[in-house]
């Protein structure tokens, strides 16, 4: 079963696919979601979110870890194989506070995490944060040079400097460290690095990226040890300081 609820608003809204067993918490969500803009469509259960995602474009997904039929991580995983909906920002909900659940979520692919019972500020926090950040395969407007401390980069030239020394990277560097250059405080995970930065063929994991951060910071780092740019989100992922 599933409703759609969408703000009097002549613009198109984006839309928002909430999956929750709980009626009242699904209830909670959809209205502050649609209170944000979002046109908000719900689902009960995995299997009418797999049919909704699969069938429908959705700008966030707001998805429970426990849910009947098929579980979150299940449809967080098929919601991700698919092309409609592969790269939309995801956070999971998880009434498990235990360090491995969170990790399991993440790693099956979600965005970020809330941990039940949640406040209703913090989840509308969240939800802002992720439709800030970009999907890969849609245009997005990057400003022709992006400062962060001493760090420049030139996206047109594809150059960047480090208190006015260029510092030479590989494609795959300058792509991540512009990607997240350009979004100063939002964090992504190594997922959404993965799905930005390198092509669907390339053979490369989650561990990748880590080596790849590793060898950015010994390049514009003052102390690669101690980074201020690039930082470590534990248990989600990187990001760069936000001023």
């Amino acid at each position: 079963m599933s409703d759609t609820e969408s703000p009097p608003s002549a613009a198109p809204a984006r839309r928002a696919l909430v999956i929750e067993d709980e009626p009242h918490i699904r209830e909670l969500v959809s209205l502050h979601l649609g209170l944000e803009g979002l046109a908000v469509t719900t689902a009960a259960d995995g299997e009418d979110a797999l049919r909704l995602s699969a069938t429908e474009p959705f700008d966030v997904i707001v998805l429970d870890l426990m849910l009947p039929r098929i579980d979150g991580l299940s449809v967080c995983r098929a919601v991700r194989r698919h092309a409609l909906n592969g790269d939309v920002p995801i956070l999971m909900l998880t009434a498990r506070r235990e360090e491995t659940d969170r990790v399991l979520g993440l790693d099956s692919g979600a965005d970020d995490y809330l941990i039940k019972p949640f406040g209703v500020r913090e989840l509308v926090a969240r939800v802002r944060a992720l439709l800030r950040r970009p999907r890969a395969g849609r245009p997005e407007t990057v400003p022709p040079v992006i400062a962060v401390g001493a760090l420049r980069l030139d996206a047109a030239r594809r150059q960047a400097t480090v208190a006015g020394q260029p510092i030479e990277l590989t494609r795959h560097e300058f792509d991540v460290l512009l990607t997240l250059a350009s979004h100063p405080g939002i964090v992504f995970t190594r997922e959404a690095l993965l799905a930005r930065v390198w092509t669907p063929e390339t053979h490369v994991t989650p561990r990748s990226v880590d080596t790849l951060i590793k060898r950015l910071r010994q390049k514009i780092e003052e102390d690669s040890a101690h980074p201020t740019l690039i930082l470590t989100v534990w248990g989600t992922g990187y990001k760069v300081a936000d001023g």
